[in-house]
């Protein structure tokens, strides 16, 4: 079967399958599977097999299809048909609940960033990745990856992912409330302050804020209560970034002050870092540039003292989706750089390096 003709074929699967002539359709994309050579029909083709049995609950073969297209891919040699099919891998294994899986091939999807179709797949790996998260009951890993893919939808006019989003927060709001139900049986303060803070962020994804500060306050009032430092810096951090949206700068930097002095005094590294990554914002947006150069400079000090840097290129670990190498040292740099480096040691203590693990 040629190429024209493959093409032609595909068409009439898709005409088929639109007018829910579901098995019709599949048997002419398996004809075409049989007797094409041609490795981009084929690459398409096993696309709408790996769609009509997710939209079929026929998940094993979902698999089976998106193994076989992960191959063709390799055949192609191309980044764009590699990053569509190692999402459609992730989407199989989180429909069969293997759950590590699907977060480990979504994380290789953000690691082959500027691909020609990357910045379309984001929301929709964003998405597979906050399921996952969500299944295995990481709620705030889970609320982060949501996020992240509403804003994909957002910006893309994507109103099906946004639906999808929607339909998936619906399911975590459904299990935080179940947590905060078991919380209250059994009086696990710590753990009602937690489901709190949850519900707060998933109502400010929403830019429900009128909701979302209620939740705040009382999450910070059981921190308060139970000595819970750290809980009240990430309280006070949501509480920034609603006055950010309702554009109440000046509200929010009072508030990021606080906070600031709270993980200062932890000396939480991580939590300073996000509230002059958002410091830092504010202040661009107003256009003060002596404020906003003092917290680009505290930013970086903190990234250096937590060491987030390849000890190669010096280049900030996060600021692009870099794949990381941790040798047995606990060192860790960017694949890259240990590979053009060629070196069988680690570069900050010479230790052997023979025995790498992946992060």
């Amino acid at each position: 079967m040629g190429q024209d003709q493959a093409k032609q074929q595909i068409e009439k699967g898709l005409q088929l399958y639109q007018s829910n002539q579901t098995e019709k359709a599949l048997q002419v994309w398996m004809r075409i599977l049989d007797k094409s050579s041609d490795l981009v029909g084929r690459f398409r083709v096993l696309g709408c097999l790996v769609t009509a049995h997710s939209e079929m609950g026929r998940y094993k073969d979902m698999l089976k299809f998106a193994v076989v297209q992960i191959d063709t891919a390799r055949e192609l040699e191309d980044a764009d048909y590699l990053m569509e099919s190692y999402l459609n891998l992730a989407r199989s294994n989180e429909k069969l609940c293997e759950f590590q899986k699907t977060i480990s091939y979504c994380k290789t999807c953000l690691n082959m960033q500027g691909t020609r179709v990357g910045q379309q797949l984001n929301g929709q790996v964003s998405l597979s990745m906050g399921n996952a998260f969500l299944g295995l009951s990481l709620f705030q890993k889970a609320l982060e990856s949501f996020e992240k893919a509403l804003r994909y939808a957002h910006n893309n006019d994507d109103k099906m992912l946004e639906c999808r989003v929607c339909c998936s927060l619906g399911s975590f709001y459904s299990q935080v409330k179940e947590s905060m139900k078991i919380a209250l049986q059994h009086g696990d303060r710590p753990l009602q302050a937690l489901c709190l803070l949850c519900f707060a962020d998933i109502h400010r994804s929403r830019r429900d804020l009128e909701t979302a500060f209620p939740r705040y306050d009382s999450a910070m009032s059981i921190m308060t209560e139970i000595g819970n430092r750290l809980g009240q810096v990430q309280v006070l951090l949501g509480v920034a970034k609603c006055w950010v949206t309702k554009k109440e700068p000046e509200k929010a930097l009072d508030v990021i002050e606080k906070a600031q002095d709270l993980a200062e005094g932890l000396g939480n590294k991580l939590s300073l870092l996000k509230l002059h990554c958002l410091s830092e914002g504010i202040y661009r947006s107003k256009g003060q540039q002596r404020e906003l150069r003092a917290h680009v400079v505290r930013f970086h000090e903190c990234v250096e003292e937590t060491e987030l840097y390849c000890g190669l290129c010096g280049e900030s670990i996060g600021e692009r989706n870099n794949r990381l190498q941790a040798l047995p040292c606990s060192h860790f740099f960017h694949l890259r750089c240990l590979q053009n480096n060629g070196t069988r040691s680690c570069p900050n203590c010479r230790r052997s390096s023979m025995k790498p693990g992946f992060v």
